[in-house]
């Protein structure tokens, strides 16, 4: 069961989740960037969108997708989409740029440029940091 806030229509998990409340639209988030970083985005959605309760909403620079807890987390930038996501250990791969234990977890961080980059390992760690949290 989600909430959602009145003042920045952000869905949340639970009605006393802290939150920035700060209303911004998903096009806000990608204005002035290539649209090559768009079609990256929507081929994440399109697969992330469908798993069960999933929630998406925005920040002031992110969109963040929630199941129980936070698993995912995209944040355009200039040239590239660092995407955030969680795994139970450390993770030897090309595709992680930055990982590093955070409260018993570790957070990598990828950074994706263009739609090749999407690959089926990329959508497994993601799936495996749903699944985790």
């Amino acid at each position: 069961m989600s909430w959602t806030c009145p003042k920045c229509e952000r869905e949340l998990v639970k009605e006393s989740q802290w939150h920035h409340c700060v209303k911004i639209s998903l096009d806000t988030l990608f204005d002035g960037l290539d649209n090559e970083l768009l079609l990256v985005f929507d081929k994440i959605l399109s697969e992330v969108a469908d798993w069960d309760s999933v929630i998406i909403s925005t920040t002031k620079n992110c969109i963040v997708f929630v199941h129980h807890q936070t698993f995912l987390v995209i944040r355009p930038m200039k040239k590239v989409l660092d995407i955030k996501f969680y795994s139970e250990n450390t993770l030897h791969d090309n595709l992680i740029s930055k990982s590093a234990l955070y409260s018993g977890k570790h957070e990598n961080h990828c950074r994706i440029s263009n739609i090749e980059q999407t690959t089926p390992q990329l959508f497994r760690y993601i799936k495996d940091s749903y699944n985790m949290l």
